[in-house]
């Protein structure tokens, strides 16, 4: 673990943010969308800022961001994975260096709005059940970090913000549940528990995973409530693959069950639930309670490849696309009027209108250079209505968007 501040330099920061956050928030509030730049489409304008963040200190190399999360402090933490790190990468561990740089560092950091490293923790040596495939990281209000993985004993473990552990989620399969078939209506165990959000008003935890959404105590781990596609009860979701479709240019067919890979759950001001089917390009909206109320496409006749058949990636690019929804955002303005989706197959962020779902815009695009994308998988916002995004394959990196604000006359 590793501190770069003291912690009476942290708690510090901490009150004065919270002290003048409160004279703030009307302000923030006010001018975040009014002052910003729409195009023709009303779509939000973004510019890139590459001169953000900052470099990593200690030669610690960027790996992997396979997620990210703006707290309300308006601190970005992000998931460093390091399990596909080049040579070149980590050339610099041990006692004699091979290369300059680099050395795998934390694989949990979090930056300020400067972009500088506050605090940075977290590897296999820090907790015995961290994570071996690390995939989504929460930090809450209340001053805890969640962190979870989608490896079968990868759970989801709650520490403090210095990175001292608190609790862990637990169910955990069976050593042969990997192999047995699937089962939407085992509730005890999952196989998979590394795709979740936390809902701190009614202290729950969402998880997706298969083909239906799962909610759990955020402080026991009992089991609630959970449904399928279209609110369908956990009794009618099919343990059967959705079948294949053969791309011909237009969306893929119609399908009553979630579409696997489900990839993203994201809880509205309004109470309102969204999940992303990344293998049918599709977002489902539906109350707390599970009640189906809307859905919508996003880049609908991009190819999205349902799981059991795989889909292209670094291990596999002979393979067909992902499809399009991979991770959300919700605007911050007090109606949330956006959305914003991150979609890893053609290297976009979608700017919806959330009350209509119509797709009003994009940024980005596939590409190294600042402001372009590769393989993007995690995307957040401040308060300030800045975009952060964070891409895995090769590119390794986390990016800032910033509003672009119209010009005063």
């Amino acid at each position: 673990m590793m501190h770069l501040n003291s912690r009476a330099r942290r708690l510090a920061a901490v009150a004065a943010f919270a002290g003048a956050s409160v004279l703030a928030t009307a302000a923030l509030e006010s001018r975040q969308a009014p002052g910003q730049a729409v195009d023709e489409a009303g779509a939000p304008q973004f510019r890139v800022d590459p001169f953000w963040p900052k470099p990593l200190p200690n030669r610690w190399s960027m790996q992997q961001v396979t997620g990210l999360h703006v707290d309300h402090l308006d601190h970005i933490w992000f998931l460093n994975r390091a399990n596909a790190a080049e040579g070149d990468e980590i050339g610099g561990d041990g006692t004699a260096r091979r290369i300059e740089c680099c050395v795998r560092g934390p694989e949990l950091i979090e930056l300020d709005q400067d972009g500088s490293v506050v605090n940075a923790w977290g590897n296999a040596a820090h907790h015995p059940q961290w994570p071996t495939n690390l995939q989504t990281v929460i930090a809450d209000t209340k001053g805890f970090v969640w962190v979870s993985g989608t490896n079968p004993q990868d759970s989801i473990l709650k520490f403090t913000r210095e990175g001292k552990f608190v609790w862990d989620f637990g169910h955990r399969p069976p050593p042969e549940a990997a192999k047995m078939p699937e089962n939407n209506q085992e509730t005890g165990y999952l196989i998979n528990k590394g795709r979740f959000q936390l809902d701190e008003v009614a202290n729950e935890l969402y998880i997706i995973q298969q083909k239906r959404v799962l909610i759990y105590d955020a402080s026991t781990g009992a089991y609630k409530r959970g449904w399928g596609g279209h609110g369908m009860p956990l009794s009618e979701v099919s343990n059967q693959p959705i079948p294949p479709y053969t791309w011909t240019g237009a969306p893929p067919p119609d399908e009553r069950n979630f579409v696997p890979d489900l990839h993203f759950v994201e809880i509205s001001k309004d109470r309102l639930v969204y999940i992303g089917e990344r293998g049918q390009n599709r977002i489902e909206v539906f109350t707390t309670d599970g009640k189906f109320v809307k859905e919508f496409y996003v880049s609908p006749n991009t190819p999205g490849q349902r799981v059991g058949e795989g889909c292209g990636g670094l291990n596999n690019p002979k393979l067909p696309p992902c499809g399009t929804t991979y991770k959300l955002v919700i605007s911050k303005d007090p109606q949330q009027k956006f959305l914003y989706v991150a979609d890893g197959t053609n290297n976009k962020v979608w700017i919806l209108d959330r009350q209509s779902g119509r797709t009003l815009g994009s940024f980005g695009g596939n590409g190294r250079y600042a402001g372009m994308l590769h393989w993007i998988n995690a995307i957040g916002m401040d308060s300030k209505g800045n975009i952060y995004t964070g891409e895995v394959e090769h590119a390794k990196r986390i990016q800032k968007f910033a509003p672009v604000m119209a010009a005063r006359r």
